[in-house]
């Protein structure tokens, strides 16, 4: 089975699971987007009323601060993909209860294994909290660690900024580090570092027929 395949395996039965209480208030779950290939994988918190409504990840204004980060740092959502620990909208935006984080992990785990990203950047505590234990998002956000057979780093969820103003500058700088923890990624694991190729306006040779301007 490709990792395509597995991906869609796995959609299929977050669609229809009922091995916790999340279910019984599911409108749509949310397994996750992007490629079966991504070199980085973020992993979120829980699907929000937004992403309940429309079964995809980050969509409501967080999404939109996460777009930006993104592009900050020179990527696209369709280089990556974007998961959460949890599939299903905890009632109310509350945070996961440990047995939902438990029954819902063997998806997620499934998902790392199939995709083997490079890098994995949690977003918000909760999903940190799966990598490393007994310590404070503040104390170790935008540290690179490795962690198993890849690379881990915390960062504060985009959302954080939306309500503490304060916090904005420094997910800005965290995420701005990125391109270059991932070419340093690349290079521990002994993956290929791969340059973008940015696409040039082509210029018109001076000896081709220009068109006539009649007006």
């Amino acid at each position: 089975m490709t990792a395509e395949e597995t991906l869609a395996k796995i959609a299929g039965e977050v669609s229809v699971c009922t091995k916790c209480v999340l279910h019984e208030s599911r409108k749509k779950s949310v397994p996750g987007d992007g490629p079966a290939n991504a070199e980085i994988m973020f992993i979120g918190e829980g699907p929000g009323f937004h992403e309940n409504e429309q079964g995809h990840p980050f969509v409501g204004a967080s999404g939109k601060f996460l777009d930006q980060l993104l592009a900050q740092a020179d990527v696209t959502r369709e280089e990556v993909f974007i998961a959460n620990v949890v599939k299903c909208r905890p009632p109310g935006n509350r945070d996961p209860l440990p047995d939902e984080l438990a029954t819902c992990d063997m998806y997620l785990e499934a998902q790392i294994k199939a995709i083997n990203p490079s890098i994995i950047v949690t977003l918000g505590r909760i999903s940190m909290s799966k990598f490393f234990s007994g310590v404070k998002i503040s104390a170790v956000h935008g540290q690179m660690q490795k962690v198993g057979e890849r690379y881990v780093i915390p960062m504060f969820h985009p959302a954080a900024a939306l309500h503490q103003s304060a916090l904005k500058p420094t997910i800005l700088a965290d995420f701005a580090k990125l391109p270059d923890q991932l070419k340093e990624a690349r290079a521990a694991l002994g993956k290929p570092v791969v340059e973008k190729v940015k696409k040039k306006v082509e210029e018109i040779p001076d000896d081709a027929p220009k068109q006539l301007n009649l007006f």
